[in-house]
Parts: C-alpha cells; structure tokens; sequence
C-alpha cells in the first residue's frame, strides 16, 4: 500500500519515521529545498527511502491514499491543485471537519486522525474518527507509530486533540515547573533536569497498571512529603488549570472547525 503524503512540516517527518517500515511513503511539497532536506533525515533515520514531488499547479491524486500534514488554514491553498478522486483522506488537521475535506478534496473515505509528535519515537497517542469502512486500516496505519483510539464522533475527536495531540506541551509545562522547583530548592539545574526524565519514564508503566488515584493514594503517607506538596498544589489550582486547558483546547479546535 503507497501512502501519500502532503506536507514536510514537523509532523509530516514524525509520521514517515513509523510509516517507511511497512509502507511506500510519497511526499508532495511546494518547496524542493524543503523536500530534499526531508528526504535525507528520512534516510539518515531509518536507512529507508522516501519519494518526494514537488506539487505542481496541477496534481493527479487519483487512486491515490492521502495523509495531509499542513496547517489547518492551508487546507483550501494546498487543496487546489489536487485534481481527481482519491482513495481515502487522512487528515491530522486539528479542528478540520470531515465535511471541509469534502469540500476542498475529492475522495471515497474521509478519516480525521490526531497523533501526537512522539509519533518520531513510535510512541505516538493517535485518536482516529471517520468513516467505519476504513477503520481497521486506519488503525492498522497509525498503529505503526505508536497507539491508537477509535472514536464515533467528530466531538469526541476534537475533545481527544486536547489531550493527546496538544498534552506533550501540557507536560512539558509540568515538566519544566517541576524542574524549577528543585532548583529553587536548591538542585542544580541538570540535576533537576534528570530527576524529571527518570520520573517521566518510570511514570508510564506505573499508569498502564493503575488509576491515577491510586498512584496517588500509594505514595501519599499521612502526614508525609508527598500530602503536603499535594495540598500546597490543589491550593494553588494545578487541577482546575489542567482541567481549563483541556477545555480550552477543545473550544480551539471546535473553532477552528468552523472557520
């Protein structure tokens, strides 16, 4: 199966890391120096080769299976020189409704996905809604750069964006605030840096086995470290702030559907 891919941006690359393993991966671009530069961090990557174009004022999508990687507000200008019906449409554009790809892109199947850039260490959390008769291919496809969920609504897809497409800069907000914590404590600041990686890396499988509360509720002793930096960020609303950039990013992706 070729999958073509339209865009060479950050997520573009973190895709066609996990995608050259098992697939033919194309890339259309408008900018060769561009495409060229993708191309080889491709290989170097990898050892797997990728084929580039350079999208003309006129190119022949028929048949083909798209993965468009642009900006959301790309859509309509990198829509336009894309002449007959496609395949199937995978979109990872945020916010982008179903029904605007089928205004600006012709196809048989439209699927809107939403991975994440860990997608570059095959590690990426993908949400992936449209239609059901691409479903298991669609999971088959982004299973390849890390874990997948299938959603039935649009809602549900746009809500999930907040979590897992936009949650490593939510995390690297966590990560960074902690880290400067132990600093001004006194740590120095490398020191900080790798008690933070160490505690992210041994944080995943503590989660895969159990619920958050739990995790919590095990490392919270009465009257301990732990309960009193606990109050001291339930204080200073580290839950609600979490819980409002979750909305937040979701209210953003609902307006960019409508835009």
């Amino acid at each position: 199966m070729k999958l073509t891919l339209i865009g060479n941006g950050a997520m573009a690359k973190a895709l066609a890391i996990g995608l050259v393993v098992d697939y033919d991966v194309e890339v259309l671009g408008r900018d060769e120096n561009k495409l060229k530069s993708f191309q080889d961090d491709i290989k170097i990557q990898t050892s797997k080769e990728v084929s580039i174009k350079v999208i003309e004022n006129e190119e022949n999508i028929e048949g083909k299976n798209l993965i468009l990687c642009v900006k959301p507000f790309s859509l309509i200008e990198v829509s336009k020189p894309l002449k007959g019906e496609a395949n199937s449409v995978y979109s990872v554009l945020a916010g982008t409704t179903i029904e605007s790809l089928k205004e600006n892109i012709t196809a048989k199947n439209y699927v809107r996905t939403m991975p994440n850039l860990s997608a570059a260490f095959l590690k990426s959390m993908t949400t992936i809604t449209g239609n059901n008769a691409l479903k298991e291919t669609a999971i088959k496809i982004f299973s390849n750069i890390g874990q997948t969920l299938w959603v039935n609504t649009q809602k549900e897809l746009d809500i999930a964006t907040g979590i897992a497409g936009s949650g490593p800069a939510f995390l690297a907000l966590v990560a960074e605030a902690i880290a400067d914590g132990g600093v001004k404590c006194g740590l120095k600041r490398d020191d900080a840096s790798t008690l933070v990686k160490g505690l992210f890396e041994g944080f995943a499988p503590l989660l895969n086995e159990n619920k958050p509360a739990i995790i919590k509720d095990n490392v919270m002793s009465p009257g301990g470290t732990t309960a009193a930096g606990y109050c001291a960020m339930e204080e200073n609303g580290v839950r609600n702030g979490m819980i409002k950039g979750i909305e937040a990013a979701y209210e953003k992706a609902v307006e960019l559907g409508k835009k």
